[in-house]
């Protein structure tokens, strides 16, 4: 990982010495909020944590309640960026009316509620980072997409608009807000990974479907590095966090039963996921294709500590 303040020197990065900066972050304690917290610290900047509760004697957090649509916005004057990913689990939990409601309006509620406290402050970040996702695009087969590619079709597809939408008023306050389209984070403390590691390394991992459809993913040490890019760019709007090698499923199943020595023979039943979360959602997260290029975070200088697949799952599972 990398700290905020980076500058590259060959194809390596390497560490400018910066002041320390008072990043707030919603959803903190998620994977990708847990790691950035680690990272922030490591560096010597001051991450402050977003809670849904009092906040705990002596630790550095601010109380805010999306729900409730209440956030102690006197705490926010000063800092100098903040880092919003909360928001409901996608794949978590089976699709019906009431949890797809939950898993948008999670979103953008909270971000609305984010943008225009920002918008109001007499001292606001300088920087406003906005969760997103690659979901923007829908299932696109094997067409190559970047921020310049339109909206797709579908449920996330909608949400990600929306989401997006919905920190308008902060954009309009003239802080810089960047929108990271996060694809699928490879880690072995949370996400997808996380639950196909004991399959794959029981020989029992296999591709989803005819495998064709593409997946884009990203390292968790490359998300946090391109997140606290972000905050020290000058980039605003879309921004694809993914890494610039994205394969097939049949790749990624054939690659990761490699690094584990198993094999990977017989495709995954898909009537087990459908069961259990819908079809809807089996179709929206496991054989949607999506074949990304991160255009925007090449060409602003970011180098990728792991662009191509199997050193990345060698490097995450030590293999």
């Amino acid at each position: 990982m990398t700290a905020i303040g980076v500058e590259l020197v060959g194809t390596s990065r390497s560490v400018r010495p910066l002041a320390a900066m008072d990043v707030a972050i919603t959803g903190a304690s998620g994977l990708i909020g847990t790691e950035l917290t680690r990272s922030l610290t490591a560096a010597g900047h001051r991450p402050i944590a977003l809670v849904r509760r009092s906040p705990s004697a002596g630790a550095d957090e601010i109380t805010w309640n999306p729900s409730d649509g209440t956030i102690d916005a006197p705490s926010l004057e000063g800092v100098d960026a903040l880092v919003h990913l909360a928001g409901a689990g996608i794949g978590d939990k089976r699709w019906n009316a009431a949890r797809k409601a939950v898993i948008r309006d999670s979103r953008v509620d909270g971000t609305a509620l984010v943008a225009t406290t920002l918008a109001g402050l007499d001292r606001p970040p300088s920087v406003f980072v906005s969760g997103s996702a690659t979901g923007f695009y829908g299932s696109r087969g094997d067409t190559v997409l970047d921020e310049s590619s339109p909206k797709g079709e579908g449920f996330l597809s909608d949400v990600v608009e929306a989401w997006e939408r919905a920190a308008q008023p902060a954009i309009d306050a003239g802080i810089r807000t960047v929108f990271p389209r996060t694809g699928i984070v490879l880690s072995t403390e949370g996400g997808a990974l996380k639950k196909q590691l004991p399959l794959f390394k029981l020989g029992l991992g296999g591709r989803f479907g005819s495998g064709d459809q593409y997946q884009s993913w990203i390292s968790i040490d490359d998300e946090i590095a391109a997140i606290e890019w972000l905050i020290d760019s000058e980039l605003s709007g879309p921004v694809n966090l993914t890494a610039p090698n994205p394969v097939t499923n049949r790749e990624f199943t054939e690659t990761l039963g490699s690094v584990v020595r198993r094999p990977t023979l017989l495709p995954v039943p898909l009537f087990g996921p459908k069961l259990l979360f819908g079809g809807e959602l089996v179709e929206e997260l496991l054989l949607t294709s999506q074949r990304i290029e991160p255009t925007v975070l090449t060409e602003s200088g970011f180098s990728f500590e792991h662009p191509t697949l199997e050193p990345a799952l060698r490097a995450l599972i030590g293999a």
